[in-house]
């Protein structure tokens, strides 16, 4: 095997093949003569190696070779006696010793391995230096031409002249040049100079001087001591472009029809010049099949006609060098003709020259002359042949190949098929090639013979040749040509006679055999081949190294690996003669080759599968007779990367959430970089994408996802991949080609093709149609087709004119609807039904209004239609009135006050009437009702509840149709004293004719009055006499603010406020309070206090356990609403692992916060019964807040202003918490109401992209439901009434068996914030002080200001607005406002978050307690502007009414 010097990294782990020895492996010389008498292919047979001719002609070489082999035999024998005597003998190795000892005994001898050796040299070839510039530097090399100029050097001669030549080599060259084969000296020139450390030539003319003058041949010497490197010989030639000689031209007169040759005859130049044609205005003569330029630059008319005299003719030479362009005189046609008239129109004739009277002629060659020519080209050339024809009609011209066919690759026409281009000519292009010429005339053909011809080309380059002391090598130079080039040898420069004997060298043709190569022996040789044609000159030296072995890889490098991986150790090195290469593991052991180990020609030790024992560090050894070399290898074996868990194929719809999973397992010390690829492409992570380090989630797919996900997990050594195929679910494409046909007047089918799927199979068709007439541009469904139809039959109307459309349906969504079909119109006919929803009623008192839905387009049958309206008084035997009505109502007038009317309504067209239609009964105007309910008698059930009976109206006092009775009552006062409260008039309605009722969810402990009236369609009737009624005092609600504190390990504080609703006078509170200890309770104590008291401080019994409070008021009937609490856990206490369970928060206004440390007592839900006896509290939250501390955990509401009193709600919760199930279902559904609208929210655990349905049924049983998009919440009820019930479920819009649990709520109405004796509150007296002295004060001011004539301007008090932050309201003074919480003046936002307009400042009558202003003497007013009252108020309430405070304190003055 050829075994190299240089051993490096190999690509691919293969092995090198060994090249076979054979017959031309000496021939080429790859072993020294004496090798020869060695047959290579001799056989191996049991320890004998059989010479194939006598071993005693062997050459004094061949000798010392096996002197060398046998010294390295012995020295190998002495290596495995150690070896064998330094092996354990354990188990498993008794063996090895016999097996190694018959070795011994079987080897053969020594001679037999010298033999061995010889044959393995006999195969060795040049050694390779390796690039490593340090070697590069170190080694002697004798010089190279690296870069010189071409052969044919053309030079500009307006710039210097540079004649290239640079050549490396060790030590670095010298150069000189020859001119014309004699030395150039280069001093005695001073125009000539060379570079530093090149060989370039520098002909400087700056100072003068001809290039002319430098014309010649030139070659360049490159030498150093080891030898002498030639360049081509570069001739050297100045670029010339010669003037046009001057000349006159006469006009050239020629016949029309005749052909005509304008010759060029450019100036020689060098190079020569590129030719065109133009005209003296230099515009480009156009050229055709007729008119073309030939290769030689001449102008060819294949027949001239009159047009060609309309511009002259002037041949153009541009010159490559000085970039000019030189013009000839100019050629003038006269051309002589049968018909002078030029007439332009001829020009398209398809006849032209008979047109003109020119005579036909056959074809007739121009150029070349005659019928055969012949043609030599150069190989590797193009080659070109040219045939142009004269003739009447212009000759078409066809070329072909005799014997063969045009080579198709290399093959183009070019000049209108004139010219034959075939490019990079080889020799089996030679032949006979012909061109056919012809017209309708008739043809001619020439033959073109081709010669093909060769310079000089390279088989075999000779190519430089490094040896060791005593190795054998060749040059060989090769080549071919046409004519046979002759070679010729060179060293040095001199011809190889001439140069001294080598005795080592041996001349054989065209190579140079070397034996026993020396030092002596390096020089450079040149190879020389020629023909007439050209020659080719290469330089190849013979450079002889002795180099002890070096490493060229870095020492002690550190390599990873992946376990069970294939992996290869390099170990590059030089030396020569060629060194031996062996491996050691860890220090020890044998040389590694062989089992899991394999080492390659280059060097490099292949491990076929790394295993964890394999870890350590490797030592390889190169050595040869001159030294040795080692360098070490340290190998890590890593664990490998895997995706344990890979992303799995998925469908999904078009919206939804997509996850792949990509879960990896890696050696920890390696980074672990994890990236993802889209149909093979890098992924760009955008903003619906999340890249995790397990998986990649896709939010809202879109049919773009669509696609091959790709998991690359990755590490420094190693990658794992894993695929995975999204399928994305879209809506289909929509149907295309849509066609009618099959017409006839009331049908017509449509077919259409449907688009892509998309992945989701197409469900059903919805066929639209639009008409021109009634709706333009408007779309309707007209029929539904299953998904596997595409053709239909479609029933029509008359009279519409029709367009289609077609949307696809499959389970994501629709299609875009597709592109509208053809129109197609039917005829008219008399329409077949009549208008619908036929109704007669009143606007008025003396009026009817008919009305009628109008018929559209595709049931008015034709044109013009309208409506016969006909009309006549119910049970009169009246004739009809009637009325022709283009629109879709009339209003009959002076009708009597509700009166029954028979209605008929009847379509008409052009063509006819409809049917005739059916008779509706409608009823003329209502008026307001006569007569007032009687005897209104009222029966107390409760605190909340009252029963009324009345005596029903008659009949015709009604005066329309009776809708309801309704009752109007009011809160006249409190029986608490001090107590303000709303007067505003609330109703009951109670539909139906009827004569009892039941008056709910009043205020206890009040003074009421109430009035009846009869409603119809009109209004109210008039109103009973006024009723009044006391409500019993009820139970109180839960005790406000119930806060508990524990400031030591001894005693625990309680305070709470009084009720919001005390609804009577109360008595007192109970306190239960029991302790608890994790599950262990112990006995109840039950505490009574009067009912001023708001404090009360405990003694701890037991300073370990907790305590749990219930706190409620009592009224005489009995005890209210319990607040709930419990004692701060210590602070190493853990949470009670079993507590009582607790109520929900109700969201209920607060007027203050309470601080961290305290619990706030939350109101327990009560539901409401037919008639409800406990009051509540309806909620009213406008923001709530969760506050968690070390005591417990909270929830704490605030409200944004005070709340007035109000009546009790149905329920006071609005919360329903439940666990969440494992199956799908809702929970916690909570509703936040206000007076018309209320926020809902809920939990679930449904997927992304479930749709819900909000129902509610307010008390009249009006049913509604809202749906509610995915991911929607809070949803918003806008269309509630004020103080209205209602009971709300949510469920599932795919499945209404999914359902959460029904709730109930109630819109809120009037706000009061009630509070008990307000008057016995010290800080209410002491405010009520300071502004009596407040008042004095301005009162005495006010007097000496008018005692002084002062004024005191209006405008000065109006401008100056009450604040929101008014000190009254901050230190929680007044909690009670009017019932609409209207804001003072200056405020922004009520309640219910409306917004209430401020009414100008310049009205005085909406100021005050309904008095008149004061006004003094000149018309100012005294004192500050009062709260301004809702007018809705002041004009519902007509009585008085004691003043509150808070207008009380605005009103002093």
């Amino acid at each position: 095997m050829r075994r190299l010097a240089v051993r490096g990294a190999a690509g691919d782990a293969g092995e090198v093949a060994a090249p076979a020895a054979d017959s031309t492996d000496c021939a080429r010389g790859r072993h020294p003569s004496p090798r020869r008498l060695i047959d290579l292919c001799a056989i191996w047979d049991p320890g004998v190696f059989l010479p194939a001719v006598g071993w005693k002609r062997a050459s004094g070489f061949a000798r010392r070779r096996l002197n060398e082999a046998e010294t390295l035999n012995s020295v190998r024998e002495a290596q495995l006696e150690l070896l064998e005597a330094a092996r354990p003998r354990g188990p498993g190795s008794r063996e090895r010793g016999p097996v190694l000892r018959m070795a011994r005994q079987q080897q053969p001898p020594p001679w037999v391995h010298a033999a061995f050796l010889l044959c393995l040299l006999s195969l060795s070839g040049a050694i390779e230096i390796p690039m490593d510039p340090s070697i590069q530097n170190e080694l002697s090399q004798p010089p190279t031409i690296t870069k010189q100029s071409v052969k044919d050097h053309i030079v500009d001669p307006r710039d210097n002249i540079l004649i290239e030549c640079e050549a490396k080599g060790n030590p670095a060259p010298s150069f000189h040049w020859t001119r014309n084969s004699r030395f150039f000296n280069i001093a005695k020139d001073p125009r000539v100079s060379m570079r530093r450390r090149s060989g370039t030539l520098v002909i400087d003319f700056r100072s003068g001087g001809r290039p002319e003058e430098y014309e010649g041949e030139y070659q360049c010497f490159a030498r150093n001591k080891f030898g002498t490197a030639l360049s081509n010989r570069i001739r050297l030639q100045v670029s010339k472009s010669p003037l046009w000689p001057k000349e006159n031209l006469d006009p050239v007169v020629v016949q029309e029809g005749a052909p005509l040759t304008l010759q060029c005859n450019p100036p020689p130049g060098l190079p020569s010049p590129v030719i065109f044609w133009m005209s003296s205005s230099m515009e480009p003569i156009t050229q055709d099949k007729r008119v073309s330029q030939g290769h030689n630059g001449d102008l060819y008319f294949s027949n001239v006609m009159l047009q060609d005299m309309q511009t002259d003719y002037s041949c153009n030479a541009r010159f490559h060098f000085t970039h000019t362009i030189q013009q000839k005189n100019a050629f003038t046609l006269k051309v002589l003709t049968n018909n002078p008239y030029n007439d332009s129109s001829l020009r398209n004739h398809p006849d032209i020259y008979s047109a003109r009277g020119v005579a036909e002629r056959t074809p007739s060659f121009m150029y070349p002359q005659g019928t055969a020519s012949s043609q030599m080209v150069l190989r590797g050339m193009d080659l070109v042949l040219e045939c142009i024809a004269s003739g009447v009609p212009t000759p078409d011209i066809a070329w072909y190949k005799k014997g063969g066919d045009l080579p198709s690759d290399k093959a183009k026409f070019e000049n209108f098929n004139k010219a034959l281009r075939i490019t990079n000519v080889s020799e089996e292009d030679s032949g006979e090639y012909f061109c056919l010429a012809s017209n309708k005339m008739g043809s001619i053909r020439h033959t073109i013979s081709v010669r093909v011809k060769a310079a000089p080309y390279w088989l075999d380059e000779p190519k430089n040749l490094i040896l060791a002391p005593g190795e054998d090598g060749r040059l060989v130079c090769r080549a071919n040509g046409n004519p046979k080039p002759t070679v010729q040898w060179m060293v040095n420069g001199e011809p190889l006679q001439s140069a001294p004997p080598n005795p080592n060298r041996e001349v054989a043709g065209d190579t140079i055999i070397f034996r026993d190569t020396q030092i002596s022996s390096r020089a450079v040789y040149q190879c020389n081949t020629s023909n007439e044609h050209g020659y080719l000159l290469a330089n190849a030296f013979v450079s002889v190294l002795d180099v002890p072995p070096r490493m060229l890889s870095p020492r002690n490098q550190l390599i990873r690996v992946i376990l069970y991986n294939r992996t290869r150790l390099d170990c590059p090195f030089f030396g020569s003669p060629i060194p031996t290469l062996r491996w050691f593991k860890n220090g020890q052991g044998s040389n590694l080759d062989g089992g899991n180990y394999h080492v390659y020609e280059n060097g490099s030790l292949e491990i076929k599968m790394i295993r964890k024992e394999d870890q350590g560090i490797y030592t390889c050894v190169a050595t040869n007779i001159l030294g040795k070399a080692e360098n070490q290898v340290r190998l890590e074996v890593k664990d490998p990367t895997r995706i344990y868990r890979m992303p799995e194929d998925q469908v999904a719809k078009r919206g939804t959430t997509v996850q792949l999973e990509c879960r990896v397992k890696h050696d920890p010390s390696l980074k672990l970089t994890v990236s993802w690829l889209k149909d093979d492409e890098p992924l760009y992570i955008g903003n619906r994408m999340k890249k995790e380090d397990d998986s990649l989630t896709i939010f809202g797919v879109a049919e773009r996802d669509q696609g091959s996900y790709t998991c690359v997990a990755s590490t420094e050594l190693d990658q794992d991949l894993a695929k995975a195929y999204l399928t994305v679910l879209g809506r289909p494409d929509r149907p295309r080609d849509l066609e009618l046909t099959d017409l006839a007047e009331r049908s017509v089918r449509l077919t259409w093709i449907p688009g892509d799927d998309n992945n989701s199979p197409i469900t059903d068709y919805v066929v639209q149609f639009e008409e021109d007439q009634f709706q333009p541009g408007v779309w309707h469904d007209h029929s539904k087709f299953p998904g596997s139809v595409n053709s239909a039959v479609l029933q029509l109307s008359p009279y519409v004119n029709y367009q289609f459309r077609v949307i696809a349906i499959n389970e994501v969504g629709s299609s875009h609807p597709s592109l509208p079909s053809e129109r197609y119109r039917t005829s008219g006919a008399p329409p077949e039904s009549n208008p619908a929803d036929v109704k007669g009623e009143g606007t008025r008192k003396n009026n009817m209004e008919i009305t009628w839905t109008p018929m559209n387009a595709t049931s008015a049958f034709g044109p013009n239609l309208r409506y016969i309206v006909k009309w006549r008084r119910r049970e009169t035997r009246e004739t009809w009135n009637n009325v022709t009505v283009w629109g879709s109502r009339y209003v009959v007038g002076q009708t009597p006050v509700y009166v029954p009317y028979e209605i008929r309504v009847q379509a008409e067209n052009d063509f006819g009437k409809g049917p005739e239609p059916d008779t509706v009964i409608g009823y003329s105007g209502e008026d307001y009702p006569r007569a007032a309910p009687t005897d209104v008698k009222i029966r107390v059930l409760n605190s909340t509840a009252i029963s009324l009976q009345w005596n029903r109206v008659y009949p015709d006092t009604v005066q329309g149709q009776l809708r309801e009775y309704r009752a109007y009552y009011w809160r006249e006062s409190s029986l608490l004293k001090n107590l303000w409260v709303s007067q505003k008039r609330q109703q009951a309605s109670f539909p139906g004719d009827r004569p009892r009722g039941v008056v709910s969810r009043l205020f206890p402990y009040s003074n009421y009055k109430l009035e009846m009236v009869v409603v119809n369609g009109r209004g109210d009737g008039p109103r009973s006499e006024t009723k009044e009624f006391t409500t019993p005092e009820g139970v109180p609600s839960a005790p406000r603010r119930f806060r508990v504190r524990q400031p030591n390990l001894e005693t625990i504080n309680l305070e709470w406020d009084h009720p919001e609703h005390p609804n009577g006078i109360l008595i007192g509170y109970t306190l239960k309070y029991v302790a608890f200890n994790g599950t262990k309770l112990g006995k109840q104590i039950v505490e009574n206090f009067s009912p001023n008291q708001t404090k009360f401080t405990m003694q701890r019994a037991d300073p370990v356990s907790r305590y749990r409070f219930t706190l409620s008021a009592r009224t005489q009937v009995g005890s209210g609403e319990a607040a709930t609490e419990e004692s701060p856990a210590p602070p190493n206490e853990a949470t009670p692992t079993a507590a009582p369970p607790t109520l929900p928060p109700t969201p209920v206004g607060a007027t203050g916060a309470v601080s961290s440390t305290d619990a706030t007592a939350t109101a327990a839900t009560t539901e409401a019964t037919t008639v409800p006896t406990i009051p509540g509290v309806a909620p009213t939250t406008i923001a709530t807040t969760t506050t968690t501390t070390t005591a417990a955990t909270t929830t704490t509401t605030a409200a944004a202003a005070a709340t007035t009193e109000r009546p009790p709600a149905t329920t006071s919760g609005t919360k329903m918490p439940e666990s969440a199930p494992d199956r799908q279902s809702i929970w916690n559904v909570t509703v936040l109401p206000n007076s018309k609208w209320a926020n809902i929210t809920w939990k679930h655990n449904f997927g992304p992209g479930t749709d819900f349905v909000v129902e509610y049924i307010d008390s009249n049983h009006t049913k509604k439901t809202v749906p509610v998009k995915a991911q929607t919440q809070p949803i918003q009820l806008t269309d509630l009434y004020p103080g209205m019930t209602y009971t709300l479920r949510v469920y599932s819009r795919d499945n209404e068996g999914i359902s959460s649990t029904v709730i109930t709520f109630m819109t809120s109405t009037a706000y009061t914030n009630n509070q008990a004796d307000i008057a016995t509150q010290g800080w209410f007296i002491g405010l009520m002080c300071a502004i009596a002295l407040l008042v004095l004060i301005l009162l005495i001011v006010c007097f000496i200001k008018r005692s002084r004539g002062g004024k005191y301007p209006v405008r000065e008090k109006k401008d100056v607005p009450l604040g929101p932050e008014d000190p009254k309201e901050e230190d929680g003074s007044f909690d009670y406002s009017d019932e609409d919480n209207k804001p003072l003046q200056g405020s922004q936002t009520s309640l219910d978050g409306t917004i209430k307009q401020q009414e100008s400042d310049d009205s005085l009558v909406d100021y005050g307690e309904g008095g008149e202003g004061q006004f003094n003497e000149d018309g100012s007013f005294i004192g500050q502007y009062t709260v301004k009252k809702d007018k809705e108020e002041t004009e519902g309430n007509e009585s008085s009414e004691a003043t509150s405070p808070v207008n009380a304190i605005y009103s002093l003055a």
